[in-house]
C-alpha cells in the first residue's frame, strides 16, 4: 500500500524532544517536524542525561524521537531508561540501525515506532499518524518473523524485566556492570551505602537472579553486543 492510499489522521503535536548527538541531523529532523507536523516547539538533547533532565521539567513533550547510539549509553539501555521516565509519552526510535532484529528489540523495549534515518519526510507523517491511532509504526520493508527477527526468549525476557527497574535502579545496575563496589556507587550517586544494598536486593528480585554477576549478564543481553554479534561502528 502506498502512502497516498493510507488513511492518515490529523496529528496534534505541539512539542517534541529530539535525542541525538548529530547536530546536522537534529536540525534536519526539526525542520521535518515543523514542516510536516507543524510542531511549534522542539527541544534537543545530545545525551541521555540531557533528555532525562528535560523530562523532569514541565511541560512534558508530546513525543520523543530517539537515536539508539548516544555517547552516554550502550545499546538499548538508553531506550529502557528513557521509557521508564517518559511513561506514556510515545518514543519513536529514529536510527540508521535498521536490521529486523534491532527493530524488534526496540519495540519490545517500549518504542512506539521505528523510523530509519534515511526515511523521507512523508514517512514521519505516516509514522505519527499510526502511533496517534494507537498502533505501532514499523518500516514498510520490515517483515515480522523474518529470520533476523528471532531475538530469542532469553533476550526478550531480559528486556521485559529490565523495563521494570526504576531510573535509580538502572543507574545502579550500570555501575554494577562497570564492576563498581557498593561504596563507589554510593559515592557516585551521593546516597548511603545501605541504600545501594537495598536497591541491589530489589534489582536482583525484579530480574529474578541470585547474584550481581547474573544481573550484569542479563543487562548485557539487552545490548547491541548481543544483538549484533560482530558489528562495530554503529553510526
Amino acid at each position: 500500500m502506498t502512502l497516498a492510499e493510507k488513511s492518515l489522521v490529523p496529528i496534534s503535536l505541539s512539542t517534541a524532544l529530539i535525542v541525538d548527538d548529530h547536530p546536522l541531523f537534529c536540525e534536519a529532523l526539526s525542520l521535518t517536524l515543523k514542516s510536516v507536523l507543524n510542531v511549534h516547539q522542539i527541544d534537543t538533547a545530545d545525551r541521555l542525561e540531557g533528555a532525562l533532565e528535560r523530562l523532569s521539567r514541565d511541560p512534558a513533550p508530546d513525543a520523543i524521537l530517539l537515536d539508539l547510539t548516544l555517547p552516554d549509553v550502550e545499546g538499548l539501555d538508553g531506550l529502557i531508561r528513557l521509557k521508564r521516565v517518559a511513561r506514556d509519552i510515545p518514543i519513536i526510535v529514529v536510527s540508521s540501525l535498521s536490521e529486523p532484529r534491532i527493530i524488534a528489540s526496540a519495540i519490545r523495549a517500549g518504542a512506539a515506532g521505528f523510523v530509519p534515518k534515511h526515511s523521507q519526510r512523508d514517512v514521519f507523517r505516516e509514522a505519527f499518524s499510526e502511533i496517534w491511532q494507537g498502533r505501532t509504526y514499523l518500516p514498510d520493508d520490515y517483515i515480522p518473523g523474518d529470520a533476523g527477527d528471532e531475538a530469542g526468549s532469553d533476550e526478550e525476557e531480559a528486556l521485559r524485566r529490565l523495563s521494570d527497574l526504576t531510573p535509580q535502579q538502572m543507574k545502579i545496575l550500570q555501575s554494577v556492570c562497570a564492576g563498581k563496589l557498593n561504596k563507589q556507587i554510593a559515592y557516585d550517586l551521593n546516597i548511603a551505602e545501605t541504600t545501594v544494598k537495598a536497591h541491589i536486593t530489589a534489582i536482583l528480585r525484579k530480574l529474578g537472579v541470585q547474584s550481581r554477576t547474573q544481573a550484569a549478564m542479563m543487562a548485557q543481553s539487552a545490548r547491541f553486543s548481543s544483538i549484533l554479534l560482530d558489528r562495530a561502528g554503529f553510526d
